[in-house]
């Protein structure tokens, strides 16, 4: 009953710590981040991250988390605004997002990434339905590169980045679809379908990494809920190729920059668009956009090995 009768004061101050912890988060959380890195470099078939490398992780996850928590808070009062007056911010939120990726991609990785085939991207005209685009994934890089292609579109996320600092709320004000992997996630499935088939029918596209999950040493195989969204609304796939350098983490730049050194780029390959039909098996979906996205990908790990035993 006395904390019912707490003082003003004291809630105030409750909330103003809760947001100075979250704020703060953002210089210790990337280093969840730079473990979930590190474990997908660490194969034996791979460089491991190196400790500047390491370094290099974590600051590219601590602008990102930071640069998409000051964006966010900017547009938070135009969000709650427009949850009365009956508007969004999605646009700008995804302004945010695409200057994020480009100033960490920059930052970190290399001076810029090498686009091949964009001539195969669909007009960017807000048509319906709109284009699902699918790729492989590998590394966190991926998430950056891909706004390179100047596409405005919609993700797949895991339901826990929504409580990532900075990154979980610009997505939330972006109005991506987070899903429930594991238990009891029928009606999140089913809020997948259904936030994806809004979006394609109104013009905006999705963007999916049907691996599922990254890996930079193992092509796993692609999993359905793309092709379903592509045939449920009849769209074109548009199959994207990342071939990212096994130096991107461990090279000197930016700092070989100051030497005249030279560093290799992210390689983004746009394939033909695949239509998806009625008619068409969604097995055979998959097997085109896997055999067009890894015809340019250069073979690492087990399918070198593989490679090696059959010679």
């Amino acid at each position: 009953m006395a904390s019912m009768n707490a003082p003003p004061w004291l809630l105030v101050s409750a909330l103003k710590n809760a947001f100075i912890l979250y704020c703060s988060s953002v210089i210790v959380l990337p280093i969840l981040s730079v473990f979930q890195e590190w474990r997908i470099w660490k194969s034996h078939l791979l460089p491991s991250l190196s400790s500047f490398g390491v370094l290099k992780v974590f600051l590219f996850n601590v602008i990102w988390m930071g640069f998409t928590l000051v964006g966010s808070l900017m547009l938070l009062p135009k969000y709650l605004l427009g949850k009365i007056l009956g508007f969004d911010c999605q646009y700008e939120a995804h302004v945010v997002e695409r200057t994020t990726a480009l100033i960490c991609y920059l930052c970190f990785i290399s001076p810029k990434v090498e686009i091949r085939g964009i001539e195969n991207l669909p007009p960017n005209d807000g048509s319906a339905p709109a284009p699902v685009f699918v790729a492989n994934h590998a590394s966190q890089v991926d998430l950056c590169v891909v706004y390179f292609l100047g596409r405005r579109f919609k993700w797949i996320a895991k339901d826990s980045v929504r409580y990532l600092p900075g990154v979980g709320l610009i997505m939330t004000l972006s109005q991506h679809v987070f899903i429930v992997r594991t238990g009891k996630n029928r009606k999140s499935v089913s809020n997948l379908y259904e936030k994806s088939n809004d979006a394609i029918q109104s013009g905006l596209p999705m963007f999916f990494f049907p691996q599922g999950t990254r890996r930079m040493a193992v092509r796993l195989p692609f999993k359905d809920g793309a092709y379903r969204v592509a045939l449920e609304n009849e769209s074109q796939l548009i199959p994207v190729s990342i071939d990212i350098p096994l130096t991107c983490w461990n090279s000197w730049y930016p700092l070989c920059l100051l030497w005249g050194g030279s560093v290799d780029n992210v390689v983004l390959t746009v394939h033909k668009p695949i239509q998806a039909k009625g008619g068409i098996d969604k097995e055979e979906l998959k097997k085109k956009t896997y055999e067009a996205i890894f015809s340019v990908v250069p073979l690492i790990g087990e399918e070198v090995g593989e490679l090696k035993k059959r010679k």
